[in-house]
């Protein structure tokens, strides 16, 4: 008999098998994906990795949280592909998302390890961090899953938080980091640097004027970082790196009522518009402000590129998350 999975497969190879004694999981949101989600997934791999089975590990789309609080507006760190392209990056063999349902969330959480876990994956070894929880109402605790893990003889591993200048690495704490403008704190908690994807859409043209065109990035479905001027490093939709001079808010200098991300690229000559381009964050140089007139803007503008030139050498060295291919797969049951 075999089951299909009811969502999707990212991996870095086309298809998925496993054997019969099953894997190794860690299950979560994962948003961010940060020093926390990475010390679970090493922990992860150390159990199974001697017995030559796959580590992976089961996400949810959409969040749980955007059916349990569809009137709650909230911004997430990653998109789907993002959470894959990070978790594949730490070294597991494929990452599960799964189909968020209304009928999944009232699962019990005796439901949920059984017609989930049990059900499509078989395990052999479960990783989760100290708060974890899941089933209805996250009644689920790690003690019912201990439980239910030693009755199985699946190994069940508990990872302790990850703790940065004492405080326990969260995606609570980076997202309020980010609300703040502090970039440079959160790419500390963070596997790779913070990272927002969009599409270039027709601007005002007011900085090629001044001779500093931008790539106005519309279509953002990850939080923005507070409003400012920020030092980063922007990659187009064909590969290419650049060095990146990025303004989120108004243009108060010319009394603009949007909020727009405007992306000048270093040393970048060509057409962006309609094409995607990411942007990742390393550093805040400045809030946004009302100059006195263009003379003054442009000013600032050459000392914030000069500021970008020099820090976008170290980053565009730093290495990425790679892509990954796309593929669905059935196990037996």
């Amino acid at each position: 008999m075999t089951r299909t999975f009811p969502g999707t497969v990212f991996s870095h190879r086309e298809g998925v098998t496993f054997p019969e004694n099953g894997c190794g999981i860690t299950v979560g949101n994962f948003d961010g994906v940060h020093l926390g989600h990475r010390e679970i997934v090493r922990r992860l791999i150390g159990l199974v990795q001697p017995h030559g089975l796959p580590a992976v590990a089961l996400t949810f789309d959409p969040h749980p949280a955007e059916l349990l609080h569809p009137g709650l507006a909230r911004r997430f760190l990653t998109t789907t592909r993002r959470r894959a392209e990070l978790l594949l990056s730490l070294g597991l063999d494929a990452v599960f998302v799964l189909n968020t349902t209304s009928e999944l969330l009232r699962l019990s959480a005796e439901d949920f390890y059984s017609e989930v876990l049990c059900r499509y994956f078989h395990p052999a070894a479960i990783a989760e961090g100290e708060d974890f929880h899941f089933g209805h109402n996250r009644q689920g605790t790690l003690s019912d899953l201990e439980r239910w893990t030693h009755r199985d003889s699946i190994e069940l591993t508990t990872v302790s938080p990850v703790r940065i200048s004492g405080t326990a690495v969260s995606s609570s704490r980076i997202r309020g980091l980010l609300e703040e403008g502090n970039v440079t704190d959160a790419n500390d908690l963070l596997v790779f640097p913070y990272r927002a994807e969009g599409r270039v859409e027709q601007g005002q043209r007011r900085g090629k004027a001044l001779g500093f065109p931008t790539a106005n990035l519309g279509n953002v479905h990850t939080l923005i970082p507070h409003d400012g001027v920020y030092a980063g490093v922007a990659t187009t939709a064909s590969g290419g790196r650049y060095g990146a001079a990025i303004h989120v808010g108004k243009n108060l200098t010319f009394s603009a009522a949007e909020k727009t991300i405007e992306v000048h690229l270093l040393g970048f000559v060509g057409n962006l518009y309609g094409q995607l381009m990411q942007v990742e964050f390393f550093q805040r140089l400045r809030s946004t402000e009302k100059f006195e007139g263009v003379e003054a803007l442009t000013k600032q503008l050459h000392a914030d590129v000069v500021h970008v030139e020099s820090l976008s050498r170290v980053n565009l060295e730093k290495p990425q998350a790679q892509g990954v291919s796309l593929s669905s797969t059935c196990f037996s049951g």
